[in-house]
């Protein structure tokens, strides 16, 4: 029994592929982000009136190496209270099923 030969595929085809590859990876990677769809959470849930290191829960070496990367209890203030937001839908979560199923099974 012969082997298998797969045809040949020319350098611009290639080159066609690649990019075509790089640009859904980005697109996938970067079009959440673009639209506000991902990422950190935008805004604190509980802000803290007067902003000390004890008040946002730092240690002292956790202040000190915010101090060296120049931040203030005031400038940190939203960076360390912002929390990551778990919420969804159950329309989205009911939808994101539906594809992949309909991916796996047509």
């Amino acid at each position: 029994m012969a082997h298998y030969q797969p045809p040949k595929q020319g350098k611009a085809s290639q080159l066609f592929d690649v990019v075509v590859l790089v640009i859904l990876t980005i697109g996938a990677l970067f079009v959440p982000l673009w639209m506000g769809m991902a990422g950190a959470a935008k805004t604190v849930a509980a802000p803290v009136a007067n902003a000390t290191w004890e008040a946002l829960g730092q240690n002292a070496a956790q202040a000190a190496k915010y101090e060296a990367l120049g931040y203030t209890p005031e400038s940190a203030h939203d960076l360390i209270l912002a929390r990551f937001d778990y919420s969804f839908s159950v329309g989205a979560l009911l939808t994101m099923i539906a594809v992949i199923l309909l991916y796996y099974f047509l």
